[in-house]
């Protein structure tokens, strides 16, 4: 039965669960940032912690039905056609509304406007878009990609794309003419003039990349332990993109080991990480990253424990690394992904997910997950068998970011506390915490922009966190700030 299925689910970027019908507002939002995303099913009826079937009147039903068509239609924009179904599970009714990926994207509250009423579906939150979201959801509608985009601040033949067109006559055999380049719009032409695209600046090693485009390179670091601290060794890689994803494969390789075993007479080396996949879903974070997203860079963190990979920008609406098997094409950077693809360095993006999934099934020994921590995608490869060397490491391990605690908790009791409420937080509780652990103390004012919602939204979560005893409040009036509980 489906919904037994779904029952062991966790709430995610296409399922919600609600005990009783939602208020207008909030039904609204869900629906909207289900439209703007990959769709979505909302579960009314359940109740979400613990998981359990509430159940609604079985006499309500049709009365409900009309509450959400009704709403659904007079509030959102462009229009959304929610499909809405009754489930009888041991006698109680759940009724389920699916919403599917819309067509014509942005959707928005019509009381809000664009600007202010387009949501997004980030992690298991709705969150309001901000303009460069906006913009691409615009282009989305348009089928037209940020890298396919003119820049019109300099002409084709004044850009230094020598490194480039160096690797490309290697690779491919043929010298990178202004044919080519047109080929594989590259360029766009304008008034008798040629324009390189946003594609072919990030694949120039030109000194317009990084005035244009200061954070498209990729962070990386080995770290000692398992958390964000002491660095082994670190590299910014910044060259042109081509390059980039082979220069952290092999930053990858350098701090990961090497055994060896023999069957017979014959010598098998084996990686302590499925290394295809490593490299598949470094590749794919190149060329899926979000290049319209300012300040934000790749970031590649391995630890004793753990590798993780983070690239900016939300999953492509169909990708579902839950089900790699059957495969996906969708792709954001279109014009990068033809490139990539004719140099070697990338194959069908379904390709890349039954590679991933294939080197995973030999390495039942790692995990491999993968969060949307903001507006980002993470995927982790971690060890399950791995054994903390200390106490304090064993307290944190459960908890994605949150071993950062080690570094700024010096009251190991007060440690204990926080961790174990840890799971019971909702994901904007859990960013606050994280946010003051960092910084020492948090506002209202940051609260709302680190989590993009309202005011009154920001003062509801730190009082819940202060009623939890996690965090204290402290200072009067435009003074006030909150830092962790003494």
């Amino acid at each position: 039965m489906k919904l037994e299925k779904v029952l062991h689910q966790p709430e995610n970027r296409k399922l919600e669960f609600k005990e009783t019908l939602p208020n207008k507002s909030d039904l609204c939002k869900t629906v909207i940032s289900f439209a703007n995303d990959a769709g979505g099913e909302l579960y009314i009826g359940i109740k979400d912690n613990p998981r359990e079937v509430i159940g609604v009147p079985e006499e309500d039903l049709l009365q409900i039905e009309e509450i959400i068509s009704s709403t659904i239609h007079d509030n959102c924009y462009p229009l959304i056609l929610p499909e809405i179904l009754f489930a009888n599970y041991n006698g109680k009714y759940v009724v389920i509304v699916k919403i599917f990926k819309g067509n014509t994207p942005p959707y928005y509250l019509k009381s809000k406007g664009k600007e202010n009423g387009t949501f997004i579906r980030v992690g298991l939150t709705n969150r309001l878009a901000n303009k460069e979201i906006i913009e691409e959801l615009e282009r989305q509608k348009q089928g037209i990609s940020f890298d396919s985009l003119p820049v019109y601040s300099k002409s084709v033949d004044e850009l230094d794309i020598s490194l480039f067109a160096h690797q490309f006559e290697e690779t491919v055999g043929e010298k990178l003419t202004k044919t080519i380049l047109n080929k594989l719009n590259l360029v766009v032409k304008d008034q008798n003039r040629q324009f390189p695209t946003n594609a072919l600046i990030l694949l120039s090693n030109d000194e317009i990349r990084n005035k244009l485009f200061p954070f498209a390179k990729i962070e990386c670091a080995r770290f000692k332990g398992t958390i964000p601290g002491d660095f082994i060794d670190q590299k910014t890689i910044d060259e042109p993109l081509s390059f980039q994803a082979e220069e952290a494969y092999k930053f990858v390789l350098r701090h990961i080991s090497q055994g060896s075993t023999y069957e017979g007479v014959y010598r098998k080396d084996r990686w302590e990480y499925p290394v295809i996949a490593i490299r598949e879903v470094i590749r794919n974070a190149v060329i899926h990253r979000d290049y319209s997203l300012k300040g934000k860079d790749i970031k590649i963190a391995i630890f004793d424990d753990k590798i993780e990979i983070t690239s900016p920008g939300k999953l492509m609406p169909t990708i579902d690394f839950d089900d790699m098997e059957s495969g996906q094409s969708d792709i954001r950077n279109k014009v990068l992904a033809s490139v990539f693809k004719k140099l070697g360095i990338i194959e069908q993006w379904g390709n890349g997910l039954r590679l991933i999934a294939d080197d995973l099934r030999k390495y039942p020994e790692i995990k491999f997950e993968w969060s949307e921590p903001g507006i980002s995608f993470r995927v982790t490869f971690r060890k399950i068998n791995y054994s903390p060397e200390t106490k304090k490491t064993a307290l944190t391990e459960s908890a994605d970011d949150y071993g950062r605690l080690r570094t700024v908790a010096d009251d190991y009791e007060r440690l204990r506390t926080i961790a174990n409420d840890y799971e019971r937080l909702t994901l904007e509780e859990k960013e606050i915490l994280l946010y003051i652990l960092d910084n020492g103390k948090i506002t209202r004012k940051k609260a709302t922009e680190i989590l993009n919602i309202q005011k009154t939204k920001a003062h509801k979560i730190l009082s819940s966190l202060v009623e939890k005893n996690l965090i204290q409040r402290q200072g009067k009036g435009r003074s006030t700030y909150y830092v962790l509980k003494n």
